[in-house]
């Protein structure tokens, strides 16, 4: 029998995020793919695998679970570069889309075929077992999405086969799930703040208060709020307004004003928050920058994130603090803060680490699942010790 690792993944509306096992191996994966053809052109196809797999990542995938099965995908930074590339739409339902599914089987495939030693291989098939830790807005999981989802993993095997990729062409992965933890990301975000990764209290500070999370992604924002240490379900809000629609807006208006045509909004991403030359590109050879459109459009975000944020704390006016986290937190912090001291003067906080922020919920997962995982086998433990009647 197959082992059961442990997968913690978070699906987010710009990448994935997943942690593996005993946290010895993590991927990074930017959500965008592109429908493809099985023989895709490769300049230099006899040095294929001398290259990198995850920026080379062209597969098969075949699930029950998917609305159009047998589709042939780039996936992550081969996509990007694609004319027909897709990313997550506003609007969408994380739980309804084939390229949530997609990135996630893509990212555990990812992981089986570097981890084949500790899985039976024949004929270039791996059977992979998963104990899965994942998560959905909380407004998806208030709607009832999250058992759907679930149902949609478990029971099936899903198959993933590498076509023209580095050093794994020609493999296929065949994932089963054992089990599928599907948790609001909200109440997530609050595990990952007060406990580390044995569910041990580190913040005790926080355990007893209540608090808001405002977690903004690509596609939508959702605003916890956490009392009596679990998500109030009818306190909790998601809206559909994330910094997607954003990023595409300074994309559009860069190639408009300079020429230039980003392949993804993970470039703009990559403009706004990386540490020199933000907020700038290079225009035929020449650093220019591009403040004027970035500023504009982000604090016109910022102020409608804001707004969120004032309306949910009038309805929840004995909140203590509001932690802002996801991705989207990373890109309007600046912006967020600054209209926060000249307004209101709410007690917020970000991550100063932006990566802590965008694996926040990776991590999270990880706490929850492998807990969950730990009390099963416990569990299981005491059954067996215990006398067998006659």
């Amino acid at each position: 029998m197959t082992r059961s690792r442990i997968a913690a993944i978070d699906v987010g509306n710009d990448s994935v995020k997943a942690n593996f096992g005993k946290l010895e191996s993590e991927l990074y994966i930017p959500n965008v793919i592109a429908r493809d053809l099985e023989d895709r052109p490769v300049i230099g196809i006899e040095d294929l695998d001398d290259k990198d797999p995850l920026d080379n990542l062209h597969i098969r995938v075949h699930s029950p679970a998917l609305a159009e099965n047998n589709a042939i995908y780039r996936v992550g930074n081969l996509a990007a570069k694609s004319d027909n590339s897709t990313e997550l739409d506003p609007g969408s339902s994380k739980s309804e889309e084939d390229q949530t599914l997609v990135m996630l089987f893509a990212s555990l495939a990812m992981d089986s075929v570097a981890n084949k030693d500790a899985n039976p291989s024949k004929n270039s098939v791996v059977e992979a077992n998963y104990t899965l830790g994942t998560g959905l807005p909380l407004r998806e999981v208030k709607e009832g999405k999250d058992v759907g989802y679930r149902s949609q993993l478990l029971g099936s095997v899903h198959q993933v086969e590498f076509l023209v990729t580095p050093k794994y062409q020609g493999m296929k992965v065949n994932i089963k799930f054992d089990e599928v933890k599907v948790y609001p990301e909200g109440f997530a975000a609050f595990v990952n703040l007060v406990m580390d990764n044995d569910l041990t209290i580190i913040n005790k500070d926080l355990i007893d208060k209540q608090i808001l999370i405002q977690d903004i992604g690509g596609l939508s924002t959702d605003i916890a709020v956490i009392r009596n240490r679990n998500v109030d379900d009818d306190k909790a809000q998601g809206f559909n307004l994330g910094v997607a629609e954003s990023l595409e807006q300074i994309r559009e208006e860069i190639l408009t004003k300079h020429g230039v045509e980003l392949d993804s909004r993970r470039d703009v991403v990559d403009i706004i928050t990386r540490k020199n030359d933000r907020h700038h590109i290079m225009v035929r050879g020449s650093r220019t920058s591009v403040h004027d459109i970035t500023d504009r459009i982000l604090l016109e975000l910022a102020k409608k994130q804001y707004r969120f944020l004032r309306n949910v704390w009038q309805k929840n006016s004995q909140s203590e603090i509001c932690y802002f986290v996801g991705g989207g937190s990373a890109v309007l912090k600046d912006y967020i803060k600054t209209l926060n001291n000249k307004l209101d003067g709410f007690n917020i906080d970000f991550f100063e680490d932006e990566n802590e922020s965008i694996w926040m919920m990776a991590n999270a997962y990880y706490k929850l699942i492998s807990d969950f995982v730990r009390k099963s086998e416990k569990e299981n433990k005491k059954k067996e010790a215990a006398p067998q009647s006659k």
